[in-house]
Parts: structure tokens; C-alpha cells; sequence
């Protein structure tokens, strides 16, 4: 396996599922075998792709709760080269399961290891906060993508989330890398916008991504046609911007 990526920002509403599934379908597009783990409860990944988070099963409920199951088993069909863990209602209920297990942290790191051959890309969308479900995706990963709305506001989470990640890296997995910032819902020709991402550039330096995703209305009807927008409209601004990004993460493997 190449690369595990968690997909993670403690504020909701920043593009973290949107980017999940169309840098996925991107790279599959690329020929690469890619499979998407939805740790996030309320289950937008999984409907995106047509199932029902209150039915699925095996979920990723599974993969933290039993220890002989490997991410292989629980995945189902997303599109050519990509495959999906769903989650289902259970993952509300698994975090106090967990908390007395010494390994809780570990469980997803686990599973994902016992199928890290299989794959070339595993990328990981997590809950907008910092439970045992994102330290768990935090822990399993190799490298760390953060979603960042061109907005004041949802800078403001950054800074919580990265000194998790420093303390995660210290503590339990010193091999997890910023892979980096991804500013999002990018207005073109908005000044706001544009101070945002400089200001993003003045503090995350080289960990800024090259590409910035626009915001555009076709990734949000996409998922209700059970489609990446790569695949929904490949010509939009959002698939030209995902695809560019797709570019960009393998050329760094």
C-alpha cells in the first residue's frame, strides 16, 4: 500500500466527505486501487454511494469493534478501482464500547494493516471533531490532508487539529505526515477569498496544496445521483480542481 490518508478538520461544513470521494474517484480514474473508510456517524460518504448507514453491515463499526476483521471485508462496490467501508448508525456507540480497551486507539490502524497490500490509496474521512473515531483514523494514516474553507472562521480550526496530530505523532504513530492545508469552496475573483488562501500560504509555507478547489454547485448535486463529480460533470470547475489535486497527491508518493 502507498499511502493512508485521513482527511480531517475538527470544524464541519469545510469539504471534508466532498473531498474524500472525488479525490478517491480522481485517483481511481488515474488507475490507481483506492478504497474510501467512512469513520464519520452521520454516514455521508456511504449514502453518496447508495447505501443506507442504518442498515449496512459489516461497517466500520465492525472493523473497531472486532479485532479479527481486516478492511477488505467490509468493503463494498464504489466504482471501477474503488471501493467503500461504509459506516452505520452503530459508530455513534463504538467510542464508549472502546473506552476501556487498552488498544482503542489502535483498532482502525489494525484492520487497515491486515489489507495493506490490496491497495494503493486508503483515504479516510472523519467526524468534524476530535473523539476516538478521527485518533483512530489519525493513527492508522501515514500522511494528513486538511480541508480549509477560504473563510476567517474555519481557519480557526487548524490549530487545535494540528497539535492532536503533533501529539498523536509523539505519543502513537510518529510515521503520520501533514500532507496539507486544502483550501476549499474557493470564491473566484472574491478578495476575502483570495486574503484567506495568502494568509494560508504566509503560515503553512510548502504544506499548502497547489491546487484550490472552487466552489461550485455540481459538487453538491453530485452525491444525490450516487456519483463523484469527476464522473457527474468531469468538465466543472470542482472535477477539473479534484482531478488537478489527484495529480498532485500521486506525484508525491
Amino acid at each position: 500500500m502507498r499511502r493512508v490518508i485521513a482527511v480531517a478538520n475538527q470544524k464541519g461544513g469545510v469539504g471534508k466527505t466532498t473531498t474524500v470521494i472525488n479525490l478517491g474517484a480522481a485517483l481511481a480514474t488515474l488507475g490507481y486501487r483506492v478504497a474510501l473508510v467512512d469513520m464519520d456517524s452521520q454516514g455521508a460518504l456511504t449514502a453518496s454511494f447508495g447505501y443506507d448507514p442504518y442498515k449496512v453491515d459489516p461497517s466500520t463499526s465492525t472493523l473497531l469493534l472486532d479485532r479479527t476483521i481486516s478492511l477488505t471485508q467490509v468493503l463494498r462496490h464504489g466504482r471501477q478501482r474503488l471501493m467503500v467501508a461504509p459506516a452505520n448508525s452503530e459508530l455513534l456507540s463504538v467510542e464508549y464500547k472502546l473506552l476501556q480497551e487498552s488498544d482503542r486507539t489502535m483498532r482502525l490502524q489494525q484492520a487497515v494493516e491486515r489489507s495493506k497490500n490490496e491497495f494503493d490509496f486508503v483515504i479516510i474521512d472523519t467526524p468534524p471533531n476530535l473523539g476516538l473515531l478521527t485518533v483512530n483514523a489519525l493513527v492508522a494514516a501515514d500522511h494528513l490532508l486538511i480541508p480549509v474553507k477560504t473563510e476567517y472562521l474555519a481557519m480557526r480550526g487548524v490549530r487545535p487539529l494540528l497539535e492532536s496530530v503533533w501529539l498523536i505523532r509523539d505519543r502513537i504513530n510518529p510515521d503520520l505526515k501533514l500532507l496539507g492545508v486544502l483550501p476549499t469552496m474557493y470564491f473566484p475573483n472574491s478578495p476575502h477569498s483570495a486574503k484567506i488562501v495568502q494568509e494560508l500560504k504566509r503560515v503553512f509555507k510548502g504544506k499548502l496544496m497547489h491546487t484550490v478547489i472552487p466552489l461550485d454547485e455540481v459538487a453538491a448535486v453530485a452525491p444525490a445521483t450516487r456519483q463523484a463529480v469527476v464522473d457527474y460533470k468531469p468538465n466543472s470547475a470542482a472535477a477539473v480542481a479534484y482531478r488537478r489535486l489527484a495529480e498532485e497527491v500521486s506525484d508525491d508518493v
